[in-house]
């Protein structure tokens, strides 16, 4: 397990201490053990114990005997006795909790076979040799991998380590049947130039070594605190009234998982109390069998056995009830009778409004849909560009269109050369001329004329655009041919203007 300040990236390097995983608490290995005697004091008189424990590649622990009284302490470096040569480790575990952890593996202080020496403290060149060893490690298992493929084994290469001083190297390997790696370890040694060791471990030992995440999300038991791998019996789900199923059950190792075996004991306290599946009960309708159970709630279904479309919910007390009576030779009328004592009317639950009349989302501001946005969008411009092309065309009719005084050509503005004020225009047209030295206009002819009605053509007013109108002002317009002819109509007819002050007309095409 690591500690809170060290959590690793994807090169799996401690990102607090940086130490590299050589942390002085041993927090950052597998399989740690929190030395709470640390701090306290031996009895006077009493010298500290002598061995040691020691960490190596993967969670892999030995015991070793401080031969030489070294000052040692938690998380140093340390070369020490290999076969053959020597290994480099750092140590895990100091003082008197090291005898708790030898009684528990059942290892004896006086075995000198599995209780080896300690050299001295690791140096720099140790160190380096010790590195450059361990980054041989993913090519070896690559080719080591190739060469079993070669020979058609059939074994599975999970994992090698090799020795500090990199003379020779442990070959972890997982089987179903013997196998004859003679030849492969001629193979491996020839390859690579070191003494082969080839060992076999089951599943879970490799899952262990390895590591990994679990399905209910967290590092994988037996490699962070679990170190008595039990057997796991599927007897441990039918307790628990799990379904079998393979691919659920089943853990990283593909063995059953360990933590079934977590709350076993609890679950066989409670099945104590009920009675065993097989029992049938005995009713006037006919005899009832047991389906399933909720084990801490203390409920129990069961059937008719002739008829299985219905299941009766009991709970423990009745059940046992019912057995009472059957053993007497007494049988109740039916299961309807205890499966309605245990139906519970829902009542629905009305909950007062607090707030009072105001709701709370009064201030929520509802969302309208874009497409409705886009829609009215799309709209707007249709309309704006419709009066656009609207108020262009009563602009051209306009300027086309509106009445002329006499002698004022369309397009051409009249001089007021007189000092009276411009007269307003009449709403009615005469056919008068611009007399020189003033705008009164005078009457055409001799003695007053009745007023002209105007004819068609004359004149017109200004007019809504038609749906023949058009933009385009080379496009024909029917209006522009009806003013040009009358132009021409008015011209012949008019009689020649005075040479005094005349405004000569400019010919508007």
């Amino acid at each position: 397990m690591s500690c809170n300040s060290c959590s690793s990236d994807i090169q799996t390097k401690p990102n607090g201490c940086k130490s590299n995983g050589g942390c002085s608490s041993g927090g950052c290995e597998k399989l740690s053990v929190f030395d709470w005697l640390a701090n306290m004091t031996l009895p006077t008189g009493q010298k500290p114990f002598d061995i040691m424990e020691v960490r190596f590649k993967n969670g892999r622990k030995h015991f070793f005997k401080n031969v030489n009284n070294l000052s040692l302490a938690m998380g140093d470096v340390i070369a020490v006795e290999g076969s053959p040569g020597h290994d480099i480790g750092s140590v895990s575990l100091t003082g008197e909790l090291v005898k708790v952890q030898m009684n528990k593996k059942k290892v004896a202080i006086d075995d000198e076979e599995l209780i080896k020496k300690i050299y001295r403290k690791a140096t720099q060149k140790d160190i380096d040799i010790w590195t450059r060893s361990k980054e041989k490690e993913v090519e070896t298992q690559k080719r080591g991998r190739e060469i079993i493929l070669r020979l058609g084994l059939k074994m599975k290469l999970s994992d090698i380590e090799y020795q500090g001083d990199g003379n020779k190297a442990t070959f972890y390997y997982t089987a179903d049947e013997r196998v004859d790696f003679r030849q492969l370890i001629r193979d491996l040694a020839s390859s690579f130039n070191i003494r082969v060791e080839m060992k076999q471990v089951g599943l879970r030992q490799e899952a262990a070594r390895l590591g990994g995440i679990g399905s209910c999300g967290r590092e994988l038991c037996c490699s962070t605190w679990l170190t008595d791998l039990r057997k796991v019996n599927t007897a441990a789900a039918r307790y628990q009234q799990l379904s079998l199923n393979p691919q659920k059950l089943a853990g990283q190792c593909g063995k059953l998982k360990c933590c079934l075996n977590y709350e076993l004991d609890t679950y066989v306290d409670a099945l104590s109390k009920f009675p065993k599946p097989d029992v049938m009960l005995n009713t006037e309708k006919g005899k009832a069998v047991f389906i399933k159970m909720d084990i801490f709630k203390e409920y129990l279904w069961y059937t008719y056995k002739d008829d299985r479309s219905k299941w009766f919910k009991l709970n423990l007390e009745q059940v046992n009830e019912i057995i009472a009576l059957n053993k007497e030779d007494e049988k109740v009328a039916s299961l309807e009778e205890f499966d309605a004592e245990n139906t519970v009317v829902q009542t629905k639950v009305d909950f007062e409004n607090v707030v009072g009349q105001d709701s709370l989302t009064r201030f929520d501001t509802p969302k309208r849909a874009r497409n409705k946005r886009n829609n009215k969008n799309k709209n707007k411009n249709k309309k704006q560009q419709g009066n656009s092309k609207a108020n262009n065309n009563n602009n051209n009719n306009q300027r086309k269109n509106t009445p002329q005084k006499n002698g004022e050509q369309p397009g051409k503005k009249t001089i007021n050369t007189g000092n009276n004020p411009p007269q307003r225009r009449k709403k009615k047209p005469q056919n008068n001329q611009v007399q020189g030295g003033g705008n009164t206009p005078q009457k055409n002819g001799q003695g007053n004329t009745p007023k002209k009605k105007p004819q068609q053509g004359d004149k017109p007013q200004n007019k809504k655009p038609q749906e023949g109108d058009s933009k385009d002002p080379k496009a024909p317009n029917k209006q522009g041919n009806k003013a040009r002819n009358k132009r021409r109509n008015n011209k012949n007819n008019k009689p020649k203007p005075s040479q005094n002050n005349e405004s000569k007309p400019v010919k508007n095409d």
